[in-house]
């Protein structure tokens, strides 16, 4: 009786680099898709708690009698958690995550040593000094940093026109980066229409980049949702009124969004 062998073959080494090449091609399909699709639901979860906010804020205004809590109350010591304005809409609120950007790794910043580290900013235009601020009616407040009185918007300024938060750069505040606020007086001027001069707006981490400038002309948004780097990525945009919508960073710059940034 004859015994007959029978012999297993195994895969060669160019049948082994194909399937790697195939997978490979797969996976250069899939991953941006898969990275894609996760910017999306961040996107997604940033409008949701920006509505959050935009609730919180409504409710604070409220129970102001119409009066907006300052982005920085310049009146208060650094030691004080009221000097910054998250601190006044936690307790309505009542959840912290609310104030930290979806994907980034901000936090809410509890002391003034870390207001860098917030990623969602309030515009720098409703900072109270009440000592050394600039009047209301001041003609060119490109240079305040704070104003005397707090803010407040009657029917007829349009409160729903009126962009009060949006997503900023966070980091370590020694590093330039002041998360929780953003100034509507640094970017590019709109001399047609000067309320609607936007801030300085990118969907790259200007702060990183612009090391060569001092924190103040800085603060930026940050339209990181969906960023490419050539400024197409999205940011929610609070609005006095409370409702939010997201942009673009050229939305943004080119001013088609008709948002009133500089309202004093």
């Amino acid at each position: 009786m004859s015994l007959i062998s029978k012999t297993r073959r195994g895969f060669t080494i160019i049948e082994l680099l194909v399937v790697i090449a195939i997978i490979l091609v797969l996976a250069g399909i899939l991953f941006p898709v898969f990275a894609k699709a996760k910017q999306s639901a961040l996107r997604t979860a940033a409008m949701s708690q920006s509505k959050q906010l935009g609730t919180a804020l409504t409710l604070y205004v409220d129970q102001s009698d119409g009066k907006y809590l300052p982005s920085t109350n310049y009146g208060l010591p650094d030691k004080s958690p009221q000097k910054m304005w998250q601190t006044g809409l936690v307790g309505i609120a009542k959840d912290q995550k609310i104030f930290v950007a979806p994907g980034s790794e901000g936090k809410f910043a509890e002391n003034w040593a870390d207001r860098g580290e917030m990623s969602i900013g309030y515009n720098s235009a409703t900072a109270v000094d009440k000592q050394q601020g600039c009047s209301d009616d001041q003609e060119d407040t490109n240079n305040c940093i704070a104003f005397k009185t707090a803010a407040e918007f009657s029917k007829d300024e349009n409160p729903s026109a009126i962009g009060l938060f949006a997503v900023t750069p966070n980091g370590p505040t020694a590093n330039n980066y002041r998360g929780y606020e953003f100034s509507p007086y640094n970017g590019a001027p709109n001399t047609d229409h000067p309320k609607l001069s936007p801030p300085l707006v990118s969907d790259r981490d200007l702060v990183k980049e612009m090391t060569q400038y001092p924190a103040d002309a800085l603060k930026p948004i940050y339209c990181r949702y969906l960023s490419t780097g050539q400024d197409e990525g999205f940011t929610p945009v609070i609005f006095a009124d409370g409702h939010a919508k997201d942009y673009s960073a050229k939305q943004i710059q080119d001013g088609a969004s008709n948002i009133v940034w500089r309202f004093r």
